[in-house]
């Protein structure tokens, strides 16, 4: 798929369905939304239904919604007060504004549901690859090939509970059953202490027993409640880690340089693209988790920020005056501007590093 195809399509999506979820809780609670609009810029196309103009607009970069009264100074008759969006109660708002980023975690969901739903739950299985020189498993007699069966007693499935096993061993003596051709062999070794970096590249200390993964993978099919369920899971463990990863950048313990703007997103697009609708979904699910948890941070223009307004209003009683938050969002304005330049700074020299 074309890079630029592809970008559309996945951040058309995104963005789209976030505005989605304003509309949604803003037509529930009773606020009056003027446009919601496919694409930003000028207008091409429309309808109006019920006071609200339903429209095609001309940059196909997902979407927007216009309420009314979204800026308390704007003058309204008496007959519209009822239908403004700043003359609502603060639960109102605060259900609102959460919206959008919950919106993103729900499309997140279904996508990963669908994915496991109909290509079933991939998984690596416990075959050893390589084992290295003067390891553990090497001692013990292991070789390029064996299936690890059981642990313990413990029957193994895949190559992820195996290596959970040997981390969570403290290093204490491990019986495995392997299985080598047509053999079935077992074997006892003892888990070594050793420094390897974690997906943050932090470097930390866990047992391990010297042995890589082949990469063999199976597939495992599952019905729709368990396919519901992994979803939820899934969208749970990724905002965790998306979580963390904002804290380990704060920390520096992230590079900067790790961040990537929308040429790398149209990159990682394509390339899931060509691999099948299947993992261009999945990558879609994993952008859209990322983009609710941004959208969840205190920073002023983004949802986060207004939500964080609306706790101080919630603590005071009373909402934060015009110039503060005129001045708190020109903060978080330059927030963004700045981190807009270092991921387009990040995608530039990835494409110099690239074509050099």
């Amino acid at each position: 798929m074309n890079p630029v195809l592809a970008v559309i399509l996945v951040l058309g999506i995104l963005i789209f369905f976030h505005e989605l979820g304003h509309f949604v809780v803003a037509r529930w609670v009773g606020v009056r939304v003027l446009r919601f609009s496919l694409g930003f810029g000028p207008r091409l196309w429309g309808i109006e239904r019920n006071g609200t103009d339903y429209c095609v607009s001309l940059i196909p970069l997902g979407g927007y919604v216009k309420l009314l009264g979204e800026n308390p100074a704007d003058p309204l008759p008496p007959e519209d007060i009822l239908y403004s969006f700043s003359h609502r109660p603060l639960k109102d708002r605060t259900l609102i504004v959460l919206a959008g980023p919950l919106a993103n975690f729900v499309l997140a969901w279904l996508l990963f549901t669908l994915v496991f739903l109909f290509q079933g739950l991939p998984y690596m299985l416990p075959a050893v690859g390589s084992v290295m020189p003067d390891s553990p498993a090497a001692k013990a007699g292991l070789k390029p090939g064996d299936l690890i069966l059981k642990i313990n007693n413990k029957p193994i499935k895949t190559w992820d509970e195996m290596a959970e096993m040997v981390h969570k061993s403290e290093g204490k003596p491990l019986n495995l059953l392997i299985k080598r051709d047509k053999q079935t062999l077992s074997v006892t070794l003892v888990p070594q202490l050793k420094e390897v970096k974690n997906i943050f590249g932090e470097k930390v200390r866990v047992p391990i027993i010297g042995v890589t993964a082949a990469g063999l993978t199976a597939v495992q099919k599952i019905n729709p409640l368990q396919a519901l369920w992994l979803a939820f899971l899934k969208v749970f463990l990724l905002i965790k880690l998306t979580l963390l990863a904002f804290v380990k950048l704060i920390e520096r313990v992230l590079p900067l340089s790790t961040l990537g703007g929308p040429i790398f997103i149209a990159q990682l697009a394509s390339k899931q693209a060509q691999q099948g609708l299947g993992q261009l979904a999945f990558f879609t699910g994993v952008l859209s988790v990322n983009l609710g948890v941004l959208n969840l941070l205190p920073i002023p223009v983004l949802d986060g920020g207004h939500l964080f307004f609306y706790a101080i209003e919630a603590i005071r009683g009373r909402p934060l005056s015009t110039r503060q938050k005129e001045i708190a969002q020109q903060v978080g304005l330059a927030l963004l501007l700045t981190l807009m330049l270092v991921v387009f700074y990040n995608d530039i020299m990835r494409l110099l590093h690239h074509r050099g």
